[in-house]
């Protein structure tokens, strides 16, 4: 099995997902789409992740690299029908790319709070073995305000009606993040726009607090994570 990972900034990677992906000896390659590097050859490859980043998905003036990155997610999933995971920005990616729309998400939702699966989340593979309501971190501005047309929502909250989806059978994706890993605060505060957006939010004690919400968090990140990998994986196969 191949893994292709589109990346948007070099410290939002797979995260915790990638001893797993070691541990069973699955081969995956970035691509750095911010540093220039170009598509490869989708047909070598039999899943694809898209991970978060800074950017928005209408800042394609700004990241003019975001409109291929976009054509190839709708060949990924309406042409080719193979297994697609977004975390964040590759949730709101998939959502836009596919005939859906985001907008700001007044207030952010940043810190570690709960989302809710929906009735159709628990009945979904992807979230088999996992909690009705998770801890989760969250570090967005921006929310999928229309998903695209035949999705499926998979897990909501208060203030982010679409925290996960589905979109035709093999497309997934989650507003939050599952990768979390022990430095993961403490690497995305280095990025001036996520440290702005978390102070603005949580205000001056922010980055205190969101790191001790992921220290006692981490555990059951870390846990939930593996179960959605397996999940994943297992769907890959069949």
């Amino acid at each position: 099995m191949k893994l292709l990972v589109f990346q948007h900034i070099e410290c939002e990677h797979p995260g915790s997902l990638r001893r797993f992906l070691a541990a069973d000896g699955i081969q995956w390659d970035a691509v750095q789409l911010d540093r220039g590097e170009t598509i490869p050859e989708l047909s070598d490859y039999d899943a694809l992740w898209v991970m978060g980043g800074p950017m928005d998905v209408w800042d394609v003036e700004e990241h003019p690299w975001l409109v291929p990155e976009k054509a190839a997610i709708y060949q990924w999933v309406r042409e080719m029908n193979k297994p697609y995971l977004g975390l964040c920005l590759g949730h709101q990616l998939l959502a836009d790319a596919l005939g859906g729309s985001c907008a700001p998400q007044q207030p952010g939702e940043i810190g570690v709070m709960d989302v809710k699966l929906t009735q159709a989340g628990l009945n979904d593979p992807l979230f088999a073995g996992t909690p009705e309501v998770q801890k989760c971190l969250q570090w967005h501005s921006v929310q999928v305000d229309h998903p695209p047309q035949d999705s499926i929502i998979l897990a909501e909250s208060d203030v982010c009606p679409v925290q996960a989806m589905r979109v035709g059978r093999h497309a997934w994706s989650m507003q939050y993040h599952v990768e979390v890993e022990p430095d993961t605060v403490a690497n995305w505060a280095e990025i001036p726009a996520y440290y702005n957006a978390l102070i603005n939010t949580l205000g001056k004690d922010g980055y205190n607090e969101m790191a001790r919400g992921a220290e006692q968090g981490m555990d059951d990140f870390v846990a939930c994570a593996e179960k959605i990998y397996r999940n994943f994986m297992s769907e890959v196969k069949r």
